[in-house]
């Protein structure tokens, strides 16, 4: 086995090494600066066609998309059973919550992040950015009642669905979108901050 993961910092690309880090498996770090220079050179354009992060290569295996790469690592090298069994009683729930992160969460995430750190300030568009800020208050809302009664996301135990949407609302929180009524969210990020293996991803 040799795992590649092409890597932004600041980026989905950090879900995907948390897993790798959270499964202590080995693997080769490829940092990407995030400029046009590095991602949408000739070279990494032959492993993303859009010039993306993050990318897993698995030996002659190239996969991209943050929650594709998450499912095929669970899939393969899950040693921590993170995805319960399809008969379990929380496979439903891991089922809506993972793709709640993609679905609900970021889509007005990635408004914000467009109106307040990538357009020009003369471009930028205060009441798309309000309504985006208002939909994705709104989005983590149900996550901070969830977590009333669980230690991760979905259950006591660290799942897949962490990867994914206990990360966007890491991102959540650093676009200051996390008020401070939602005591459970903000609870759970001071949990999974202490945890070595999201330090690592967050940090490199």
């Amino acid at each position: 086995m040799m795992l590649t993961l092409h890597f932004c910092s600041n980026s989905r690309a950090q879900r995907v090494l948390w897993l790798l880090e959270e499964l202590k498996l080995s693997y080769k770090l490829n940092k990407i600066k995030f400029h046009p220079s590095e991602l949408k050179s000739e070279e990494h354009r032959k492993r993303h066609p859009l010039g993306r992060v993050p990318v897993l290569e698995d030996n002659d295996v190239t996969i991209y998309e943050s929650g594709a790469i998450i499912e095929y690592i669970i899939a393969k090298y899950d040693n921590r059973g993170l995805k319960p069994d399809v008969e379990d009683k929380l496979f439903p729930d891991y089922l809506q919550w993972y793709h709640y992160c993609e679905g609900m969460v970021m889509p007005p995430m990635n408004t914000i992040v467009v109106h307040t750190l990538i357009l020009p300030p003369d471009r930028r568009d205060p009441e798309v950015l309000r309504q985006a800020q208002n939909l994705l208050a709104k989005s983590i809302r149900p996550v901070d009642s969830i977590l009333e009664k669980n230690k991760f996301l979905i259950r006591d135990e660290i799942s897949g669905v962490d990867f994914m949407l206990g990360h966007a609302l890491f991102m959540a929180f650093n676009l200051k979108c996390v008020s401070e009524e939602m005591e459970n969210i903000l609870r759970y990020l001071d949990f999974i901050k202490s945890l070595e293996s999201f330090q690592k991803a967050i940090n490199s």
